[in-house]
């Protein structure tokens, strides 16, 4: 059976994300409203599969929905200056979920508005 491998992924959302979302407002205290409001995921899909799932209202089979309410509403476009750097060598699950945070949290300190699970 082939390993499954994982990737880190940035979506830019539309600013009105910051003013429309109070949970999205209260997460990120540290927005001045110059840099752009982002989503940080990872998946074992190609990031712009992942997207186009976001975007879709994507569900599986048992039907749990597997697509972000925020990015669902608010997604424009992958950013991949953002995260490619980091997906040069397969992350296993775990490996991802830790480079997801740990992006998310230096994207806020560069004073981004970040939204990630």
């Amino acid at each position: 059976m082939p390993r499954i491998t994982y990737q880190v992924y940035v979506i830019e959302l539309s600013k009105r994300v910051f003013t429309e979302d109070r949970k999205f407002r209260e997460a990120n205290p540290q927005f001045n409203g110059v840099l752009q409001c982002l989503y940080v995921g990872m998946t074992s899909k190609s990031p712009l599969e992942r997207f186009k799932q976001h975007k879709t209202g994507y569900r599986n089979k048992k039907g749990y929905k597997l697509s972000a309410y925020i990015v669902q509403r608010y997604g424009s476009y992958l950013r991949p200056s953002l995260y490619n750097h980091l997906n040069l060598k397969p992350m296993t699950k775990q490996q991802a979920l830790l480079q997801e945070e740990k992006l998310a949290w230096d994207l806020r300190r560069e004073g981004y508005a970040v939204w990630f699970n």
